[in-house]
């Protein structure tokens, strides 16, 4: 089998002999040498292109892990010099006001007269007679007080402390998301639908613009039943959050639930369905 040069083109001249040169495929074969040369080179040029580019994607990414490396040694070396000791507080003495001595005078207390038998009489507890009391300077007060100033002093009263209720602990007033026994609805879920579809009524305003929609209440049960705290987290339009929120605040007394056996208020949240028909 003969070789095939790709671009000696002597064949061309064999098969146009004595043909018109001058037409256009002549021209398109004589030339054939030169394109196939052109393609080759344009596709080796290619090759050593596409070689260059990945052997410089190469080096860069290898660069760029080297530089990650160092920044994050560069990094860890920063925050072992920040790492300090823990600073010991000194335990600071506290400041004692000080408490001046009042001037207090002398005092018997004073007993109201009272009928007992002599031997069931005890001698401090004696009515002073007003001569007995005219020569001293002992005053009658509602304290036996042994006083620091006769002259200048004060009479130790008793001071009359009203008693107050006591603040409200925080399990009472703690409103619980979920409990053991959850509120319920009296007569249940159905019963619930039930009331909510008979006392809603579907705003003029809403109807007539054809606005439906779910707003979704949220609201407390009370430890005693009661609605109270009726929110709106879903609304929809002003006109229908308000009628939601008019027929929850109008629900009977629910069973409230129970934390520990104890009713405990709790948070609840009730879907509102508004529906065209």
């Amino acid at each position: 089998m003969a070789k095939i040069d790709l671009i000696d083109n002597s064949w061309v001249d064999l098969v146009f002999e004595g043909k018109n040169q001058a037409y256009g495929a002549y021209q398109l074969r004589k030339n054939t040498g030169k394109r196939n040369l052109m393609s080759l080179l344009v596709m080796f040029g290619i090759g050593v292109a596409i070689a260059a580019f990945v052997a410089i994607k190469g080096v860069v990414e290898n660069a760029m892990k080297q530089d990650v490396a160092i920044e994050a040694d560069v990094e860890l070396a920063k925050l072992a010099e920040k790492k300090k000791e823990p600073e010991v507080k000194k335990r600071e003495e506290p400041i004692v006001d000080k408490v001046e001595v009042e001037k207090v005078k002398s005092s018997v207390k004073f007993v109201p007269p009272v009928i007992k038998k002599d031997d069931e009489v005890k001698p401090e507890d004696e009515l002073k007679s007003q001569e007995e009391l005219s020569k001293t300077n002992t005053a009658i007060g509602a304290f036996d007080v042994k006083g620091n100033d006769e002259a200048a002093g004060e009479v130790l009263k008793a001071k009359e402390v009203i008693a107050q209720p006591e603040p409200p602990k925080e399990e009472e007033t703690k409103v619980f998301d979920v409990v053991e026994q959850m509120p319920s609805f009296p007569g249940g879920a159905g019963a619930l639908m039930q009331y909510l579809s008979s006392n809603i009524k579907y705003p003029v305003v809403a109807e007539e613009n054809g606005v439906q929609g779910r707003v979704v209440c949220t609201f407390v049960v009370e430890k005693d039943g009661s609605i109270t705290d009726v929110r709106v987290i879903k609304a929809v339009d002003p006109s229908l959050d308000k009628e939601a929120v008019r027929v929850v605040k109008g629900m009977p007394k629910w069973i409230p639930g129970k934390q520990n056996g104890s009713a405990v208020r709790v948070k609840y949240t009730v879907p509102v369905t508004f529906r065209l028909q």
